[in-house]
């Protein structure tokens, strides 16, 4: 009876309540849910969040700053945030209709017409052609699968839009089609489709890490007091340590590390930073302009580049058996940060932005 009524003394303190009716941030916009459970860890309270209408798939751990009490005031928030979203979406289809009559081709901020939305949710900064779109949930399926969730706002609420998105195959579709000659259509759909699977334990990583910088304006703590440099030699010395390792093993374990280092080091400015971030980066640069950023970013932005990673690499000329091979040692990574999340991850290392910095990332 006791560890019950002691759990009965900690919902008390809850600002929500389990099977509570909520409304809960995804992205920029509102969406009513249900309050799963909750959990107390390190001092920071979260909840299981479950979207109302959706497939448990859609499931998620969120931070208590993201969940509103179902009431009025937050409902009249809600439509507020749906009608400047749909203003937006509608000024940005008239901009891009206007520079078709006129014979430009409007530069991408996203496959799915999604310019400001996309740069606040994606994990990357959208960029020409890179851009990862949102998978829509199984129940959408009757809506096309190159339409973002945002186009359904008009009839019906829109679709809960999911964390940075693991299925990268949809980017080299759009472009494909997008622009007919940077290759073939046969030639596209005769390339080996690379997707890397993020365990379901670090996507809440990714969420978290996008509302602390996102929509708490936090930054990353830099240099980071693990860099990538040094998660990835600790992995080496982790494999290479265990018994029974022959050696092309070790020399392939060393060599997917290196790739992973120079690929993180080339998609960093370019693909793997929030539009908040940026102006860290350029001071970052300025303060070590010899360094690689390996040495200087870590865990949080190491993880984004496995959302990433999938559509570069389907670019390069790998046959199926490379493909699968170079995805073991890419999953076998995901796992290992997934062993040491608790060490690598934590909200302790971000920092919030004093009021000068907001003022050059306006």
């Amino acid at each position: 009876m006791a560890p019950a009524k002691e759990r009965e003394r900690d919902a008390s303190k809850m600002k929500f309540v389990e099977g509570e009716r909520v409304l809960c941030f995804h992205g920029p916009l509102l969406y009513e849910a249900k309050c799963v459970k909750y959990q107390v860890k390190e001092k920071q309270t979260r909840y299981f969040i479950h979207y109302n209408g959706w497939n448990k798939n859609w499931d998620e751990w969120v931070p208590e700053s993201r969940v509103l009490k179902f009431n009025d005031a937050n409902l009249q928030k809600q439509k507020e945030l749906q009608a400047q979203h749909a203003d937006g979406l509608c000024t940005f289809r008239q901009k891009e209709a206007t520079n078709a009559r006129k014979g430009k081709r409007t530069k991408p901020m996203g496959v799915n017409k999604k310019p400001e939305k996309e740069r606040e949710r994606a994990p990357t900064p959208t960029t020409d052609k890179q851009t990862t779109p949102a998978p829509l949930p199984k129940k959408a399926s009757s809506v096309s699968s190159t339409t973002s969730s945002t186009t359904s706002t008009s009839d019906t609420p829109p679709l809960p839009p999911p964390p940075p998105s693991t299925t990268l195959e949809q980017p080299k579709r759009k472009r494909a089609r997008m622009d007919a000659t940077v290759e073939s259509e046969e030639a596209f759909l005769n390339r080996v489709e690379i997707k890397i699977k993020i365990p379901d334990e670090l996507k809440p990583v990714l969420v978290d890490d996008w509302d602390l910088i996102t929509r708490q304006k936090q930054l990353v703590h830099l240099p980071a007091k693990n860099n990538v440099d040094q998660i990835l030699d600790d992995y080496m010395k982790y494999k290479t340590s265990r018994g029974q390792m022959t050696q092309s093993k070790e020399s392939a374990i060393v060599e997917a590390a290196q790739g992973i280092k120079e690929y993180f080091n080339v998609m960093l400015g370019t693909q793997l930073l929030y539009k908040f971030e940026r102006p860290q980066y350029a001071e970052i640069l300025a303060a070590h302009p010899d360094a690689p950023m390996s040495h200087i970013y870590g865990a949080p932005h190491l993880l984004r580049l496995f959302v990433k990673l999938g559509s570069m690499l389907a670019y390069t000329p790998l046959d199926e058996k490379s493909v699968q091979l170079l995805l073991s040692h890419v999953h076998d990574f995901l796992k290992y940060l997934q062993k040491n999340s608790s060490s690598l991850f934590s909200v302790s290392d971000y920092e919030v932005a004093p009021p000068e910095y907001h003022r050059k990332a306006v």
